[in-house]
């Protein structure tokens, strides 16, 4: 502002700082001394004062006099606008004089801005970044309304937040972009964070809603701010809540832990009560009507380019309606009360829910991971990325297990998870193997000392062979591999798929079966016996 910190001369009362800047803004903005006065209860002899001294025009009253008109035209007003009340002019024909209005020669620009649904800062924001206009934002609003007609707005309840202490954050529809696959256009999603004192407002475009994408949305604005807030105020979208309730709702466990990160709490809102939220809401209703309304970008990188030029030039330097102050001024205010970030950014992962098998494993993307004993059965929640998994009672979030990521087909075992005593059921196991042939139920024994519990399918994998080849085909194959040393399931199988059984056949020697000679000599001494006398 222009206006320095002395006191002007002459002055009947000495304003407080912040109470000057509302009077100096206000007055910027084009208000009368007595709408200025209604506003702050400041007297209008002591607002002439400050405008006077800041250099700012001061609007004249209606109905004061003014000079005398122009036998050629109608009597202008200082922001450029003509004088109904002294030309004339009714409002059945203020259309026909509205081109005394220093708009009047962007009317055809201001008109096609409106039919592609901008509001009045739009329109003059617009007119400012083509044209260079000079006039006042309020000359436009008035002039638009002569276009239009006047609207009017409803009241709402403000909510006061300390320094630091509260963000919003909303989900809106954005501009019309570029998908870089279908080459169609689509509409991204409009991520809102707007802070609650200084309603500073970060706004981001991005094609994919997800939990990750909601998380990473929120890191990038607490970057662009410098700092975080002590509590987030957002809906009950699926990707921070999974189970809405006032009083205890189930955060989603990555944005949970994303803002246990940066020392955040959430705070979800009541079930269709967007008024908890209504300064996010009227930042993404800004963001929609005014910079991206009508507009059509060919990427989404340029959307954001543009959308970022402006919320520094406009939205960043303009004098809030309710503080009544630059949102540019109360944020630096803001900044220093904003929560550190931290030094590490979050380490992101996926989560979900297995069930424990028999063999006291869990699976995750083709892999085997230990669980310690008793959970067999149970659904876990776990957690992992591409160097660690944690495994968690979905109950307590106690952590049970974290193991090292393994490939695909490979176990990760804890001694500590196998059990103390081998159970009775593998015990049944490893006798039926060997009833099936001395060489299984060897190769089954070695598998279970090697492997513990882990072993179990494997032995079940050598007893279905047996039934699927015979047991002495099997029983053959497992001495192959103990006396290759690869004993194993896969060596057996393998064995066997590359040297099929022959079908049986009569045997010629058995050992049920007398060799012919035994039965010869049997016959003869049987025939000698008989010719004797």
């Amino acid at each position: 502002m222009r206006g320095g910190s002395a006191a002007p001369a002459r002055m009947s009362n000495v304003l407080s700082d912040t109470k000057r800047e509302q009077v100096l803004a206000l007055g910027q903005l084009g208000w009368s001394l007595r709408e200025i006065e209604r506003k702050t209860g400041v007297r209008r002899e002591t607002i002439s004062a400050y405008l006077t001294a800041a250099e700012i025009a001061i609007r004249p009253e209606r109905g004061r006099k003014l000079p005398p008109p122009n036998p050629a035209s109608s009597e202008i007003t200082d922001s450029g606008e003509s004088n109904p009340a002294s030309s004339g002019i009714t409002d059945s024909n203020r259309l026909k004089d509205s081109s005394r209005s220093i708009c009047a020669p962007y009317q055809d620009f201001i008109e096609e801005r409106l039919t592609l649904g901008r509001n009045a800062m739009a329109v003059y924001q617009d007119l400012v970044d083509r044209f260079e206009f000079r006039g006042r934002y309020h000359c436009v609003r008035r002039f638009i309304r002569t276009l239009e007609g006047s609207s009017q707005v409803e009241a709402r309840a403000v909510i006061q937040t300390a320094p630091g202490e509260e963000g919003q954050v909303d989900y809106g529809e954005g501009p019309w972009v570029r998908h870089p696959q279908t080459g169609k256009y689509r509409r991204p999603r409009l991520f809102v964070f707007t802070l609650g004192y200084s309603r500073k407002s970060v706004r981001l475009l991005s094609w994919t809603s997800s939990s990750k994408g909601w998380a990473e949305l929120h890191e990038r604005a607490f970057r662009r701010l410098g700092g975080a807030p002590r509590v987030i105020v957002h809906d009950n979208l699926r990707e921070g809540v999974l189970k809405p309730d006032i009083y205890d709702p189930t955060l989603n466990p990555l944005y949970r832990d994303v803002l246990k990160h940066y020392g955040v709490i959430a705070l979800p809102c009541r079930v269709r009560d967007p008024d908890r939220k209504g300064k996010v809401e009227a930042g993404v209703g800004h963001a929609q009507k005014t910079p991206l309304k009508g507009l059509k970008f060919e990427t989404l990188e340029g959307g954001q380019t543009y959308l970022d030029g402006w919320e520094e030039r406009w939205a960043d330097t303009r004098i809030h309606g309710t503080t009544k102050r630059q949102v540019k001024a109360m944020f630096e205010e803001e900044r220093p009360y904003l929560l550190p970030l931290p030094i590490e950014p979050f380490r992101y992962y996926q989560f979900g829910e297995r069930v424990v098998h028999l063999d006291g494993h869990l699976e995750v993307e083709k892999a085997y991971y230990s669980v310690p004993p008793g959970h067999i059965g149970r659904r876990l929640s776990v957690q992992w990325n591409e160097l660690y998994l944690r495994i968690l009672d979905p109950s307590t979030g106690q952590l049970l297990r974290e193991h090292v990521k393994q490939t695909p087909g490979h176990r990760r075992t804890l001694r500590a998870d196998l059990p103390s005593r081998v159970p009775l059921s593998t015990q049944q196991l490893l006798l039926r193997a060997g009833r099936a042939g001395p060489h299984i139920g060897a190769l089954s024994a070695e598998i279970h000392s090697r492997e513990s519990e882990a072993g179990i399918r494997r032995i079940l994998g050598i007893l279905s062979l047996s039934k699927k080849h015979g047991p002495v085909v099997v029983d053959n194959a497992c001495q192959l591999a103990l006396e290759a040393g690869a004993p194993s399931y896969r060596f057996v199988r393998r064995y066997l798929e590359r040297h099929p059984a022959v079908p049986l056949g009569l045997k010629q020697v058995d050992p049920l079966i007398r060799e012919l000679t035994h039965y010869r000599d049997f016959i003869q001494q049987l025939t000698q016996a008989g010719e004797k006398p």
